[in-house]
């Protein structure tokens, strides 16, 4: 099976049959190979809150910095070893001033240290990429994500036949150039979050242009309305297409979340959580705090016989520039 479709390398007996009914495709893929394989350990990432939703919704995702310190508590005792943040005001608001990044980040590592990867959005709409970059520039993440690809960017309620919002996501080459060029400089390893397979295709040309650095950290997103549907198969797909070498992961939006970290973990790639991307554990009760989300999702990785990354290993597999650190 590894060496007829090329992503998983050395899978372990009890893992075969249920990776062998994942792969059972109409077609042959034909795409680079990437290299992780099931005895990886798996990279833990959490979505602490997201931009769109709010405590009407669920009352446990954070809004000031020292909620935001509390929740990374919880993540990081329970196996997270990254955080991806989307900045808020007190008040909630989404907020893409530098003094709202450094301060959420200053209540994290006041309350972990170095024991979790700081990972910074800059994906928003109408929002100049001279102002993303400035947050950059100005709090030095370790990671920050970078949107591959322009979309329809959509939420659908078959309750109420019609869009709950409806925008159009975009991300040209242009700002994505721009933004390569700034992580760069600040050495910062670049999330590339691709939410079709069309945006994994984007990687390759940057690597020719000598712009995008390999080994890459790629994401594949789905279940967004406008991107790839939330299917293993569609998984596959997109792994298939991933330059060899990279770490790669999946982001399962909304309740089809859990189907897709089972699909990851029997693949060999990691997983991201949080409630940013889904508010509600697999028996469809709502979380009360990240950290259940990501206790579940650590469960889950036990379940399937891998083990979790420590944050030192995630650095290391993620091949983040070294810097300086304090103790964690």
């Amino acid at each position: 099976m590894a060496a007829r479709y090329g992503v998983l390398a050395r899978p372990c007996a009890k893992h075969t049959s249920l990776a062998a009914s994942l792969y059972r495709l109409p077609y042959e893929p034909t795409g680079l190979v990437t290299t992780m394989a099931l005895d990886d350990p798996v990279v833990i990432t959490c979505s602490i809150s997201g931009a769109i939703a709010n405590r009407e919704q669920c009352p446990a995702i954070p809004y000031t910095p020292e909620e935001y310190g509390a929740e990374a508590r919880r993540i990081v005792d329970e196996g997270g070893v990254m955080i991806h943040i989307h900045a808020r005001k007190p008040d909630g608001t989404p907020s893409y001033e530098v003094e709202d990044f450094r301060a959420i980040t200053e209540a994290i590592r006041s309350e972990v240290g170095e024991q979790v990867i700081v990972n910074y959005s800059t994906g928003t709409i109408g929002v100049p990429v001279e102002k993303r970059i400035a947050y950059l520039r100005e709090c030095r993440p370790e990671v920050a994500a970078l949107n591959m690809g322009s979309m329809n960017y959509a939420k659908y309620s078959r309750s109420r036949k019609q869009f709950v919002f409806n925008m159009v996501f975009q991300n040209p080459f242009e700002e994505i150039i721009e933004l390569l060029t700034a992580m760069n400089e600040l050495d910062i390893k670049p999330e590339h979050e691709c939410f079709d397979v069309g945006h994994v295709g984007s990687l390759e040309p940057l690597i020719d242009m000598g712009v995008l650095r390999t080994p890459l950290h790629v994401d594949c997103v789905m279940g967004v309305v406008g991107g790839i549907p939330p299917t293993a198969r569609n998984l596959v797909a997109m792994v298939e297409n991933i330059p060899a070498g990279s770490h790669w992961g999946v982001i399962g939006i909304s309740r089809d979340q859990w189907l897709l970290v089972a699909a990851a973990l029997t693949l060999g790639g990691s997983i991201r959580v949080g409630l940013e991307d889904n508010l509600y554990l697999p028996d469809g009760g709502m979380a009360s705090s990240n950290g259940e989300l990501i206790s579940k999702a650590r469960q889950m990785v036990e379940d399937v016989g891998r083990r979790p990354a420590t944050v030192t290993e995630a650095r290391a597999m993620l091949a983040i520039p070294a810097r300086e650190r304090s103790a964690a």
